[in-house]
């Protein structure tokens, strides 16, 4: 599949998270509802996340007006540094798969620095029982 030469994630869809991500970047975060929302008003094929025919379609509703003025949609088509109308089907295809690419970039990235962060807990606490039983054998001993 060479056609989604951007696509990290090697899924081709904009879910949940990678929304919540993507308008966070765009600087109109989101409440949970509010992206479900989103989602919901062009998710043609009810899978809960967006394809690149669904997210052009968010441009298309912008277009004709069909978008609430203050919606995440209309946030999100304002936001996107893309016009469709004037990059075409091709920019815009590649802005999305540009996107799809940072966004599980993003998320993968997130996951590490979390993981490392556990394993930094993980350490801190072992690192506590260890004195802690230390203490422990020394208070046994000097008795």
């Amino acid at each position: 599949m060479g056609e989604l030469q951007y696509d990290a994630g090697r899924d081709g869809f904009i879910d949940l998270m990678e929304l919540k991500l993507m308008m966070e970047k765009l600087g109109a975060p989101q409440t949970h509802l509010g992206l479900k929302s989103m989602i919901k008003e062009v998710d043609e094929d009810f899978d809960g996340k967006l394809s690149f025919r669904e997210f052009l379609l968010i441009f298309h509703k912008a277009a004709a007006g069909e978008l609430q003025e203050d919606s995440g949609l209309m946030a999100l088509a304002k936001l996107s540094e893309i016009n469709v109308a004037l990059e075409g089907v091709k920019g815009a295809k590649n802005f999305f798969e540009a996107k799809v690419q940072a966004l599980s970039l993003a998320s993968k990235f997130e996951a590490e620095l979390k993981a490392e962060q556990d394993e930094r807990k993980r350490e801190e606490e072992e690192r506590r029982l260890r004195q802690a039983a230390f203490q422990e054998l020394k208070a046994n001993f000097s008795t």
